[in-house]
């Protein structure tokens, strides 16, 4: 190693020549990189300016009001962004069982062969578009769920967002229309949507656990679900939680399926099982067509709260999912 001008080591400095190649790949990649970013400013500023309007006029009670009638100046996003989060959560509760069981039995137990197939079966669900799932969720899945609905409020009605307004829980012959168009199964039907796309980003993360500790496991006498519990899960507890913010931040703006399944109603509906719930992506989809311009103005500050809270589900996922890869390269 080269000495310094103080004869102490010092260490050498690598001269790199960079080609035309290279020069206009790494353009390229800023270009592109740049363009995400201004898009993604374009559109905040743009909701920004379009919802000012409203903003002005209606303040900070623009999150506390239930109503939605923009034209008399009384509208507000608290019962909307109560339904958004509760179909999410549903959503997510329903998807997370599902991804990580998908992911530990693609990653670990299937057989080498099926894996391919497996895994873009997979892929396969998360390309399906949302109106399909939306129209299976409407004419086949809603109708087969009421059971389930009917079970769960009349032996858990004492949880208090399990109970069913004007329901008996112990007459068998009550209408199942109060069941229908609910918060659950509204969830339910987005948690198919969003459980690939968790699956994916799980399974990549299991698939990196260490060679050498799986071995180790195997070497200490452990089982192979004692190893996928000491070794792959705890080194996969990353990709887990940032799958499951990624599926939670595309559950909050779902539209379509959620639009063609539940009953709008415009007061914070805490029961998820019982019909009439909204979103704020379906509230724009409903009122979009027939608004007037502060009207528009109001929507476009609904979908400002929607974008800002997306964004920072997104941005928290996207760390902690960096945060799983960059371990997983330096233990590797």
């Amino acid at each position: 190693m080269p000495e310094a001008d103080g004869g102490q080591d010092a260490p050498r400095r690598l001269q790199v020549a960079k080609g035309i190649g290279d020069r206009i790949f790494r353009g390229q990649l800023t270009a592109s990189g740049v363009a995400v970013l201004a898009i993604m400013a374009a559109v905040g500023l743009f909701l920004l300016l379009r919802a000012g309007q409203a903003l002005r006029v209606q303040g900070l009670r623009f999150l506390t009001t239930e109503q939605w009638q923009p034209d008399v100046h009384h509208f507000g996003i608290a019962a909307v962004l109560t339904g958004t989060v509760l179909i999410a959560a549903v959503a997510v509760c329903v998807a997370l069982p599902l991804a990580v069981g998908t992911a530990l039995f693609i990653s670990e137990i299937a057989p080498r062969r099926a894996r391919r197939t497996l895994v873009a079966m997979v892929d396969l669900m998360a390309a399906v578009p949302s109106v399909v799932y939306g129209l299976w969720g409407l004419f086949f899945f809603q109708g087969h769920v009421i059971g389930l609905s009917r079970w769960l409020s009349t032996w858990f009605h004492w949880v208090p967002f399990l109970r069913v307004d004007g329901v008996d829980p112990g007459d068998p012959l009550s209408s199942a229309s109060v069941y229908t168009a609910s918060t659950f199964i509204a969830g339910i039907v987005v948690a198919m949507m969003v459980a690939p796309i968790m699956c994916s980003v799980m399974r990549e993360v299991f698939t990196q656990a260490p060679a050498g500790e799986r071995e180790g496991a195997y070497a200490l006498g452990s089982t192979r679900w004692g190893m996928i519990r000491s070794v792959v899960l705890p080194y996969g507890l990353g990709g887990v939680i940032g799958g499951t913010m990624l599926g939670l931040g595309r559950a909050l703006g779902e539209t379509i399926a959620v639009y063609l399944i539940i009953s709008p109603v415009f007061q914070i509906q805490p029961h998820i099982l019982q019909t009439g719930a909204n979103s704020v992506s379906s509230l724009i989809a409903l009122h979009y067509g027939d608004s007037s311009d502060f009207g528009m103005s109001a929507l476009m500050a609904a979908g400002l709260a929607l974008f800002l809270l997306t964004l920072v589900v997104n941005f928290t996922a996207s760390t902690i999912v960096a945060r799983s890869r960059s371990g997983a390269q330096s233990e590797g």
